[in-house]
Parts: C-alpha cells; structure tokens; sequence
C-alpha cells in the first residue's frame, strides 16, 4: 500500500484480550492513521489503551457493526474471539460471529483495502474470502516467516 499514513485502520474482533491489537495499535500511533474498532462490548479496546492513544491524538472512534465503517477502511485487521477466555460458553457463542468478514463484507470495502490477521483463524473470515486478492492474511504469515528466520539467523 506504499505507507501507513493517511490510512484508516479497522480492528475488529476480540479487541480487550488479543495482544496483537495492543501491540500494533501503539505502533500505528507513531503514523498518521486513523483508527477504528469494532468488537462486541464485552470485548472493546481497553479503556487505558484507548486513553494512552488519545494522549498521543491518534484519531479513534468505536463502531458496533462492521458494515458502518467497512466502505472507509483502508486495512481491516481481524482478530478471533478468544473461546478460552470465557467462563459462559453461551456468552461466547453469542458474541463470536458479532465482526464476522463474509464475500457480502467484501463487496461493500473498498477495491484496494487489505485483510489482515494474526492467524489462526476459527470462522471470523469466512473461507470464501480466501481468493479475495484483498484477503492478505496468508501473505501476512509468510513474510513473518521470513523475518523470523532473519532474526533467528541474526541471533545463532
């Protein structure tokens, strides 16, 4: 996409409990993006997470649906909810598919936005999105493959 700046960044999924969204959120907060989250609201962006961005005027803003933020979004990061973090199986069963990316979500993004996840996936993204040259989640592991054996190289 050539930089992060100007982009509009949508997390969504289990944002209270996935460390991938607090790292990578506090790293976008040195680029000028904007930043938005959509989750079910037992699972919203921790409240000194959200705190600590605004001290940084990182531009944020909660969403319910997917579908009141996915025609503005430039790369969707996507995270699972987590099942082990729940003690009531029906809580989890009720808040699991609230951000789920489906062949209709798609059609409403934009012809360049970019899907992102930290793998492994349940059925947060529906496997029918797997063709979607939008769908960069598979490139995504790869190249951290290959920074990974870079790092481990650079170490041993």
């Amino acid at each position: 996409m050539g930089s992060v700046n100007g982009l509009a960044v949508t997390l969504c999924g289990d944002l209270k409990n996935g460390r991938t969204v607090h790292s990578l959120v506090r790293l976008l907060a040195h680029y000028k993006v904007e930043l938005n989250y959509v989750s079910a609201a037992e699972l919203r962006m921790p409240k000194p997470i959200v705190d600590e961005l605004n001290a940084l005027g990182v531009p944020q803003r909660e969403y319910a649906s997917l579908d009141e933020v996915i025609g503005a979004t430039d790369v969707l990061y996507v995270t699972r909810v987590q099942k082990e973090r729940f003690t009531d199986l029906a809580e989890y069963e009720r808040v699991r598919h609230h951000t789920r990316v489906t062949v209709s979500t798609m059609t409403k993004a934009k012809d360049h936005m970019i899907v992102m996840h930290p793998l492994p996936r349940v059925d947060e993204i529906d496997s029918a999105v797997d063709g979607d040259p939008r769908a960069a989640y598979f490139r995504q592991m790869r190249y951290g493959l290959y920074v990974r054996m870079a790092l481990l190289s650079t170490l041993l």
